[in-house]
């Protein structure tokens, strides 16, 4: 743990507004000196490293709890609420590069897997994870050193991924033309047209999968339907527009997809707890700690 805990500390001494870039793909870093409410964002395929304090995801009626020493592995595009449950918090979130995965599976001559399991995993770290992990934050002190030394050691800690628990789930990301890449492919969709009209059998064809397939594979994935999973997504996007301008709740409602306001406000305060006029009142008076990973 005391591993833990200096780590911890390197992470605080550099988070901040943006994120900290480690020699490619840009790496998160997330703190708080408190807990916080629950918050809504979509996880994007990513590696999150805990190391101070404790989180809770939701997504869809699963819930995960994670602390110091353990990770989190998100193999898809996923709507989910996290709320800070301990603190002070600290988390490192790196993104998975599916053809960096691919790249590996062919050198040690793993086979594809074409299942699609869950989406979301939380594993505990072992020494060696740690040890990556630690020498990939150890850069942030030595930024000259990390051009040549973070890709290296990223693909390290993309082996060892490869190599633990979650070797399926991290060959499923590496497999572009399995279940869970052609999965993919329906969320991505749904995220871009979040607003229009969505029809199955024009999902199940981009999938190449039966209706029935593509519902049992997507609900795998995800914990929930392609039509909640819409629903997520266009919430999500009515909140922010509420936030950046919320002078015209019914005009959010009809930009991102409700025919109807009642419906719209039915559904926000199902998702939010408040209809959308008292929950702009309240993020308003409560700004949310950045506290998402």
């Amino acid at each position: 743990m005391d591993r833990l805990h200096e780590l911890a500390d390197v992470i605080r001494r550099h988070a901040g507004p943006t994120a900290m870039t480690l020699g490619g793909p840009d790496a998160l870093l997330i703190t708080a000196d408190a807990i916080t409410p629950a918050q809504q964002i979509v996880y994007e395929p990513m590696l999150c490293v805990i190391l101070s304090g404790a989180k809770r995801t939701t997504l869809g009626s699963r819930t995960f709890d994670y602390h110091a020493g353990d990770y989190l592995v998100v193999s898809a595009d996923l709507p989910v609420s996290g709320q800070v449950l301990e603190a002070p918090y600290a988390a490192v979130g790196v993104a998975l590069d599916p053809a960096m995965i691919s790249e590996l599976m062919l050198e040690a001559g793993g086979a594809p897997d074409d299942t699609a399991g869950p989406g979301l995993m939380v594993s505990r770290m072992d020494e060696g994870l740690v040890d990556a992990v630690g020498r990939l934050i150890g850069l942030l002190d030595r930024p000259g050193d990390a051009a040549v030394l973070a890709p290296m050691i990223r693909r390290e800690i993309v082996w060892r991924l490869l190599a633990g628990e979650n070797g399926a789930m991290m060959r499923q990301i590496g497999s572009k033309d399995g279940r869970l890449g052609r999965i993919q492919r329906v969320i991505r969709q749904l995220r871009e047209r979040y607003a229009e009209p969505v029809r199955i059998e024009d999902l199940a064809e981009l999938a190449g999968m039966s209706e029935t397939s593509l519902h049992r594979h997507f609900k795998a994935v995800t914990s929930m339907s392609p039509l909640q999973y819409q629903k997520q997504v266009r919430l999500q996007e009515a909140r922010n527009r509420l936030l950046s301008d919320g002078h015209d709740i019914a005009g959010v409602g009809f930009a991102v997809g409700y025919d109807s306001p009642s419906q719209f406000s039915r559904e926000y305060s199902r998702q939010f707890g408040r209809p959308p006029g008292r929950d702009l009142e309240r993020l308003r008076a409560e700004p949310m700690q950045a506290a998402v990973l």
